[in-house]
């Protein structure tokens, strides 16, 4: 189970990078002339047209980030919830014995 979880984060981090530069590279809505200036764009009263394939290939990207989010979350509950830093190799360092003596100031030495 654990290369198909390799797989699907793998997915989902493509599929991230790709929705962000899709949308990035799409234009707003409102991207006539006149809506720049303040005027009335035709845009806004027309009828939408055709959906770019940009829009379309966005719908495309995010049902498929939302898939490998749910399915992501999914095994980690039944996995019991398992922190990514549980196996890091990191331990938690041991306070240092205090000593029963104030440490002395260093005396600079005269030349």
């Amino acid at each position: 189970m654990t290369i198909w979880i390799g797989l699907v984060m793998a997915l989902h981090i493509l599929v991230t990078l790709l929705l962000v530069l899709v949308v990035l590279i799409q234009g707003g809505e409102n991207v006539d002339i006149t809506a720049a200036f303040g005027g009335v764009s035709q845009a806004a009263f027309g009828p939408r047209g055709t959906v770019s394939t940009l829009a379309r290939f966005t719908w495309v990207l995010g049902g498929i980030f939302m898939l490998t989010s749910i399915t992501l979350s999914v095994w980690a509950g039944r996995i019991g919830g398992a922190s990514v830093l549980r196996n890091s190799g990191t331990t938690k360092a041991a306070p240092a014995p205090k000593s029963s003596a104030p440490a002395r100031p260093a005396i600079p030495a005269h030349k």
